[in-house]
């Protein structure tokens, strides 16, 4: 255990207050992921768009006491609190976590490469978690801060590491190799991952291999490998004669795939689960790091047939009786608990908060202590329902609750399904967090809505991304307003809303008051800016504190006469002007008249003026967008001499942010980029936030001179196999996309729509695409298959296809 003194030591920093004498367990730097505040020491620091410094207020206001920083901070309104200042933030975390891992002499593995990183890890976990006690990365982990947030996981219980490094540029590898000091060494693939931070795929290889400067053993690919200058022990895979494991055969089934390969003179094999290339070479790779630790291979055999999918996602998902699900089931430790804690406060749900756990792994504490935490942590996110699962919880965790949990124990998951009922989960947020062993899966199943096979993927991950990407185009000052009107232009409003307030977007913008209300009544507390207001929606404007915007006189009088009515003398209005999209707004002739109107009236407070542009996205409209804002500037102007108190200004969109960067102004309207489309310009790296899948319902092979669906559209001119989709145009699949206008991708092949699109299915023709089967995933939309291209297809915009998937498909949010 660390003092704050002894880390003032480690880091070579100087005390900006009295230190303290406390004990520090956890490393923190996102004030909005704090889980157990007490013996937490938060680090300012500074990455691309945000400086670590602003936020010790709100890490101090939820209970740290500890802070580091690298500039002089006002210390006067943190009373108790200590601050070590050093010459770099992030270094002093890096050396902090370099120093401690220099304490254990256990064997470390250090996984790199371009993609596999996180399943390798997680599959040598499972694979010899029997006869290790394993301390690894959480989830993805691998950057300049997951690196030594993971090492400093390391205590004196484990006897082995696996950590992953991943980097995105030249320089970064020997700061975590320096922390991590791998003893073992994995290579698992280059690929075209960060391609643009390096000069060749020959650059990145040398780049990620000094990963291994301390290792006395690589593992990987032999073409890998066989890089000049490594002058390491090689433990490879590969089909040659030199090849440590030499693979002699390769089976491939419907299901599962059997490899047989030579090692040392003998003949052996496993069997696992997938058919993919990727899981085929993570699985050699993993298959030589358990011979080299001398595994036996009867042992590695039946060990490989057990694998499963990794996936180390935050699920969201509707679940039943208006539950909400959080499904993080595939761990069970300190640090991913304080993980899924996060995530499910930042649901901003007004519902009650249950948490369903299992033992938890082996921390190198006294259960006494273990346990204590975890109830620390559920104390601190206010979960009012526990239900433990597992002797070790069901002991110790009760005498460490806070008064009035509710509080159930089971000894095993059989117990509690056996006592199921699901009349006993009534509008909650649910998480469900167990060990693997546990197979909470079973009580996730039993706790999700039942729907059809069809559902949106929405990557929450994705949303912040695009939020960032965007937020550093701007000018200092100026705001963003995030759109989540229609349904969060399809991926869901509250779900989507609560990830904007998270990531410090400044309003809201929706088109009706129902939807402010919901977001409302989900917790969400940004301001939010209703477009389409009318007389009938003003007591919920005021009710849930949603702000108007008032386009014309009459409604401008209507809203005040009510705010009068009400007693009401001030509430914030959002000013609409007309300069050219002629849809909505206050056209130029009548600026004057509004601004001798609200010169008078003391009811209106405008919190914006803002105007919409027609063509922003277009390079041959660019002097009809100057001219609007030619005249939205001239409006302004006179508002401005009106009205005595300042307003924010917004004009641009998400084309505008990038294509017109002197409109941005106060504020920007960031609407269909946020969701991964990128309008007229590919400047930015957008993630596409939504994947709609299907799944296929049954196949068919039918004759030359058959049909396919309504009026016999669909001909069959040779032997064919039809596939029968789970999706129609009730779901929003649209009917201009039948008869061979749109494609699905079925296992990485485009397979082309036949016939006519019917209300619940759609039938494509699969003959080209090898393995197909009954259940397999059908990929609508998504990053494999661009929502762009299917809006082509379908002669329409993306707005129409993502607003257009129906209600009755599940949406499922994840985290990574």
């Amino acid at each position: 255990m660390y003092t704050i003194d002894s880390i003032r030591e480690i880091v070579k920093g100087s005390f900006l207050t009295e230190a303290a004498s406390a004990s520090i367990a956890h490393l923190v730097y996102d004030s909005r992921a704090i889980a157990f505040p007490a013996d937490s020491l938060f680090f300012a620091l500074h990455t691309a768009h945000q400086d670590g410094h602003r936020f010790i207020g709100d890490a101090y206001r939820k209970g740290v006491r500890h802070f580091v920083v690298d500039r002089v901070v006002d210390t006067q309104p943190y009373s108790g609190a200590t601050f070590l200042h050093v010459k770099d933030t992030l270094a002093a975390l890096q050396e902090l976590a370099r120093y401690h891992r220099a304490q254990f002499s256990l064997p470390v593995i250090g996984i790199t490469g371009s993609n596999g990183k996180t399943i390798v890890k997680e599959w040598l976990y499972h694979l010899l978690n029997e006869d290790y006690s394993i301390v690894r990365s959480p989830k993805s982990y691998n950057s300049q801060v997951g690196v030594p947030l993971s090492v400093w996981q390391v205590g004196a219980q484990h006897t082995l590491g696996l950590f992953e490094a991943g980097i995105s540029q030249p320089g970064e590898m020997p700061k975590l190799a320096s922390i991590i000091q791998p003893t073992i060494g994995i290579l698992t693939n280059i690929g075209e991952a960060h391609d643009e931070g390096f000069l060749s795929h020959a650059h990145k290889l040398q780049e990620k291999l000094k990963l291994f400067e301390t290792a006395s053993l690589v593992i990987g690919p032999e073409e890998l490998l066989k890089a000049p200058g490594l002058q390491k022990d090689l433990f490879t895979w590969g089909k040659s004669d030199s090849a440590t494991l030499q693979v002699t055969r390769t089976e491939i089934g419907s299901e599962r795939t059997t490899l047989t390969a030579r090692y040392k003179g003998e003949q052996q094999h496993i069997t696992i689960p997938f058919t993919d290339e990727a899981s085929i070479q993570n699985a050699l790779t993993c298959w030589c790091v358990l011979l080299h630790l001398d595994v036996a291979p009867g042992v590695i055999a039946t060990r490989f047939t057990s694998l499963h999918p990794v996936d180390m996602r935050l699920q969201l998902v509707r679940g039943i009786n208006n539950c909400t699900l959080v499904n993080d089931s595939y761990s069970a430790d300190l640090t991913s608990l304080g993980i899924a804690l996060s995530f499910m406060a930042q649901q901003q749900a007004a519902q009650q908060h249950t948490a369903i756990l299992s033992d938890f792994a082996e921390s190198g504490k006294s259960a006494e202590e273990l346990y204590r935490l975890i109830a620390e942590g559920l104390r601190y996110h206010h979960v009012e329902k526990v239900i433990a699962i597992g002797e070790g919880i069901s002991t110790h965790l009760p005498r460490f609750l806070a008064p009035g949990v509710h509080l159930q124990t089971y000894s095993t998951t059989d117990d509690f399904i056996r006592t199921f009922k699901s009349s006993a989960f009534q509008n909650e947020t649910v998480l469900v967090k167990g060990a693997r062993r546990f197979q909470f899966e079973r009580i996730v199943q039993l706790l999700q809505t039942k729907v059809h096979q069809t559902f949106l993927e929405i990557n929450l991950n994705a949303v912040a991304h695009n939020l960032k990407q965007y937020q550093g185009l701007l000018q200092p000052g100026t705001r963003v307003m995030a759109m989540v009107k229609a349904f969060a232009y399809g991926s869901g409003g509250a779900e989507i809303a609560s990830v904007l307030q998270y990531n410090n977007a400044a309003y809201l913008g929706v088109a009706y008051a129902d939807e402010g209300i919901d977001l409302r009544r989900n917790g969400i507390s940004l301001p939010i800016m209703v477009m389409n207001a009318d007389e009938a929606s003003f007591p919920s404007l005021i009710e849930y504190n949603l702000q108007p915007v008032i386009y014309s006189h009459p409604l401008l009088q209507s809203f005040e006469q009510y705010l009068d009515e009400q007693g009401l003398t001030s509430y914030p209005v959002h000013i609409e002007l007309e300069t050219g999209m002629n849809r909505l707004g206050f056209p130029p002739a009548e600026i004057e008249a509004l601004c001798r109107h609200l010169g008078r009236m003391p009811f209106i407070k405008v919190e914006s003026v803002f105007s919409h542009l027609a063509a922003s996205e277009d390079p041959a409209q660019d002097d009809y967008t100057a001219r609007q804002a030619a005249i939205f500037q001239q409006a302004v102007d006179q508002l401005e001499a009106t009205l005595p108190y300042p307003f924010l200004k917004h004009l641009a969109n998400s084309a505008a942010i990038i294509r017109h960067p002197h409109l941005q102004m106060d504020m920007v309207r960031l609407g269909i980029g946020l969701y991964g489309v990128e309008i007229a310009t590919d400047k930015l790296d957008l993630e596409p936030v939504a994947t709609l899948r299907a799944t296929i319902a049954q196949l068919k092979r039918l004759c030359p001179g058959e049909t396919v669906s309504y009026n016999r559209r669909g001909i069959i001119k040779e032997e064919s196999l039809i596939a029968t989709v789970r999706i129609g145009y009730a779901d929003g699949y649209s009917r201009r996309l039948g008869n061979g206008v749109g494609r699905m991708s079925v296992g990485g092949h485009m397979a082309p729509v036949i016939g006519t699109v019917c209300m619940d299915m759609t039938m494509i023709d699969v003959t080209g695409v090898p393995t197909v089967q009954e259940g397999d995933e059908v990929i609508i939309f998504g990053p494999q298959l661009p929502v762009e291209q299917v809006a082509e297809w379908a002669g329409t915009i993306p707005y129409e296809i993502m607003t257009g998937i129906s209600g009755r498909v599940k949406r499922v949010y994840f985290q990574e």
